[in-house]
């Protein structure tokens, strides 16, 4: 061991003999490694270019260490290291690794969603636009991503009412007999039944390539010049349609430029503060138009750098199956810049730039990312005062012990007693946390026993029986919230009862969905239902929870019955045929 390295692990007397054993023998190599509490768990992980000199310096004594890594240090019993090729791929691998443990000593991007695209098979004889939340090597264009899902339909519908593109699903062989309604309407050309050529086709292929790339000036010129000809060629009805087009992308061009940057790719990124809280946002451009955003929301960010929180943001995020720009805007210099380019280089296939604009358009975008940010930071402010005060008259109302941070809803779906299945939703500090819903096939009960299905998942939930993988499983609520009467909460309670779970509170919600009577709250031991005030931000909550338990059962429910039809569905068409 190097001499000033026992100098410094002396200072820590409580360090275990095992753990200075690996700090001593650590290798001197890019990697990842991973710090561990006496249970296991991992605490951080990170990556390294010298994995020896990164690990030790956490463990020589610095008058200037954050508590945080003062809290860490305490914790850690254990480092397990992962040797890598090069930094490249020991980033990838901590990527990949916060993703997976979501240890809490990193920034985790709590965000499991796939983004939309819009994806164009160019090659197709006769190609189809569709929406995909997968990007494949397959040769298509995609265009994206559209966050939130409402700008991708807008989008869509832009492109449908302006470019004659087929958005049936048939093979188009130019010999059917008659067209469809799109047809009429001036949707589509009809290629179907051979009424436009597959030239002509690709040509508006063309032009939906050029509108979803921002290359509008040279999109309007080819719209313009084939106006142009197809009046002098007396096809007045044909140049009145391309006339309406360009008035239409025209429109639309003026509502959603937000940069004169011609036709590149950028994703902006801006950082607000409130106190220990912070907000990332993500603004997606392409070629000056404004598709989408994204904000991450952290409430506790006070020792966590903007630098940090902007590296952590573009690698995690960047990691899932999103295909970056040509140019990420950042509003500083991120440390590992140069290796982050290299490995967004590496995933898009051609070069990928982090800029730190001083000037200009550039500059503009990101100070519109970064007062965003800010307007989504004080919307979640007061979406966390409006939550509290709603939780804490919940708590009054059934006379909690505490205000109730945690709630989870559950509800039962099935059909006469066939398909039976269970949702648990979660509502967490002022909002609903879909990343921890869960559903669940009731497994030990046949036929419709709403009771028994009750008491089977909630035993499930409780009793450590979730998703393989979940290590620890979910935090417990405070309450737990019945889509039910009486006969279900108590169902509820005996399963709760018998896993010892005594703390947590189980309350029912049994109004009909639909009917104009106020909302009735099940509690245990009360003879009469609770009435709660029809406009009190309480009762909205309440009804938010046991409406999206209902709307995830049913959905589960819907999708287990809609697979069970199918074998049905292809023997009968067999039987046809035959």
């Amino acid at each position: 061991m190097h001499p000033s390295m026992s100098s410094a692990l002396q200072d820590q007397p409580s360090m275990p003999s095992q753990l200075e054993t690996k700090l001593s023998g650590l290798p001197r190599t890019p990697g990842v490694y991973l710090l561990k509490d006496r249970e296991g768990e991992i605490l951080y992980i990170g990556k390294a270019a010298v994995l020896a000199d990164r690990v030790r310096s956490y463990f020589q004594k610095h008058a200037d260490a954050s508590p945080k890594i003062r809290s860490l240090t305490a914790l850690v019993s254990d480092i397990e290291v992962l040797v890598t090729q090069s930094e490249l791929e020991a980033l990838i691998l901590e990527s990949n690794l916060i993703k997976r443990h979501q240890p809490r000593f990193n920034v985790v991007l709590r965000d499991d969603k796939h983004y939309p695209y819009l994806r164009l098979p160019i090659h197709d004889e006769f190609p189809r636009l569709s929406i995909v939340r997968r990007v494949k090597p397959d040769n298509a264009l995609y265009f994206g991503p559209y966050v939130p899902v409402g700008a991708m339909r807008e989008t869509l519908k832009i492109i449908r009412k302006a470019f004659p593109l087929a958005t049936c699903t048939i093979d188009i062989d130019g010999k059917a007999d008659r067209a469809c309604l799109e047809f009429e309407i001036h949707r589509c050309l009809a290629p179907c039944t051979g009424q436009q050529s597959k030239a002509a086709y690709h040509q508006i292929v063309q032009q939906v390539r050029l509108f979803l790339e921002g290359r509008d000036q040279e999109l309007l010129e080819h719209l313009r010049r084939d106006m142009h000809i197809a009046a002098d060629q007396e096809r007045f009805e044909e140049a009145a349609r391309l006339r309406d087009r360009i008035a239409s992308i025209e429109k639309t061009l003026e509502t959603q430029r937000v940069a004169q940057i011609g036709p590149i790719d950028q994703d902006v990124v801006g950082v607000a503060r409130s106190g220990a809280a912070a907000d990332v946002q993500l603004l997606f451009v392409r070629g000056g138009l404004l598709i989408g955003r994204q904000d991450f929301f952290w409430s506790n960010a006070q020792e966590v750098s903007d630098e940090e929180l902007i590296r952590c943001t573009i690698e995690q995020f960047y990691n899932k199956a999103v295909v970056p720009p040509k140019e990420i805007l950042v509003p500083a210099a991120v440390s590992d810049s140069t290796l982050i380019s290299a490995w967004l280089t590496e995933k898009k296939g051609e070069r990928v730039r982090l800029l730190v604009p001083e000037r200009g358009a550039k500059r503009r975008l990101l100070q519109m990312a970064r007062d965003n940010a800010a307007a989504a930071l004080a919307n979640h402010h007061r979406s966390q005062q409006q939550g509290e005060q709603a939780m804490d008259a919940l708590r009054q109302w059934l006379h909690l012990s505490h205000i109730p941070r945690r709630i989870e809803g559950f509800d039962i779906s099935n059909t006469m007693g066939s398909h039976s299945v269970a949702s648990m939703v979660v509502w967490e500090d002022g909002r609903m946390k879909r990343s921890e819903y869960r559903q669940f096939k009731i497994q030990t009960v046949e036929g419709s026993n709403d009771f028994a299905s009750m008491r089977e998942v909630v035993r499930r939930r409780y009793g450590g029986s979730l998703s393989p993988g979940e290590k620890k499983g979910l935090p417990y609520p405070d309450v737990i919230l019945i889509d039910g009467g009486l006969g279900q909460v108590h169902a509820a309670i005996e399963s709760i009862n018998q896993l010892g779970l005594t703390r947590v509170a189980v309350f029912g919600i049994a109004k009909a969905r639909g009917q104009q009577t106020d909302e009735r709250i099940i509690v245990p031991g009360q003879e009469a239902p609770l009435v709660l005030p029809a406009h009190s931000p309480a009762t909205h909550v309440i009804q938010l929870i046991r409406d999206e338990a209902h709307r995830f059962a049913l959905r589960y429910h819907r999708r287990l019955r809609g697979n069970a039809l199918i074998p049905l569905r292809s023997a009968r068409a067999r039987a046809q045929r035959s």
